[in-house]
């Protein structure tokens, strides 16, 4: 009886599919993109963060695209290419021509250092994914671990705007935190009509406009793109 249970669960064990490879270059990416969040962090140099940006953009687009390959889904093509060229290109240089006029190199510190800083990421980014799959959501486009991984990369940038003192860190954190909400739309919605995906990214070019122009106004008042003075105003 003991020999057949055995057998039994070892034909069970075997029926059980591998993961496809299409399931495995999803994961990877999203993987990839979690760990661009965290070097966006772990980063002092305000460039370094916004190149870190510009490679998480680019695999969000290519994760796109390999959406759309695999699922049959058009629409993916275009919005995978405005990503390319607003997100990759387009945002990363202006805010570097900005940085270019501010002569400013290193990234505000918080209160926290960088260890507590990279410590606290890890505890919340676990956290939002390890609670996300508690929902049990399930996805045709993609497996359901990115939604997990798109939360924690929401997450680490919430945490990246918080901790870090200076108005690039903070607004490289809110443009990333786009990208966190793009890797959850692919599953949770990635045959959303195309009009609505085209908004979410009119919706980052007003965000770059209103950085911009608070990058500018602030260095021109304060000389330096920290944000430590602000707390000293009163309403």
């Amino acid at each position: 009886m003991l020999i057949s249970d055995l057998l039994a669960a070892g034909g069970d064990s075997a029926a059980v599919a591998p993961p496809s490879i299409y399931a495995g270059i999803a994961n990877g990416l999203a993987v990839l993109i979690l760990l661009t969040e965290f070097a966006m962090l772990r980063t002092a140099l305000l460039r370094g963060q916004v190149r870190m940006y510009a490679l998480q953009s680019l695999l969000v687009s290519v994760l796109a695209v390999v959406v759309a390959v695999d699922r049959h889904v058009p629409e993916l093509y275009v919005l995978a290419a405005l990503s390319l060229a607003l997100k990759v290109l387009a945002v990363p240089w202006l805010v570097l021509r900005m940085l270019r006029n501010a002569d400013t190199e290193i990234a505000g510190s918080g209160s926290l250092g960088v260890a507590s800083e990279v410590l606290l990421a890890v505890i919340v980014a676990a956290f939002g994914f390890f609670a996300t799959g508690r929902f049990h959501i399930t996805s045709p486009a993609l497996p359901t671990t990115a939604l997990g991984l798109a939360i924690a990369v929401v997450l680490v940038a919430f945490v990246l705007m918080i901790v870090r003192r200076d108005v690039v860190s903070q607004a490289i954190g809110f443009f990333s935190l786009e990208n966190g909400v793009s890797l959850a739309s692919l599953v949770v919605a990635a045959g959303m009509p195309l009009i609505l995906e085209v908004a979410f990214l009119f919706d980052l070019l007003v965000a770059v406009v209103v950085f911009g122009v608070l990058m500018q106004l602030h260095h021109r008042r304060a000389e330096s793109l920290s944000t430590r003075s602000l707390t000293r105003l009163r309403g």
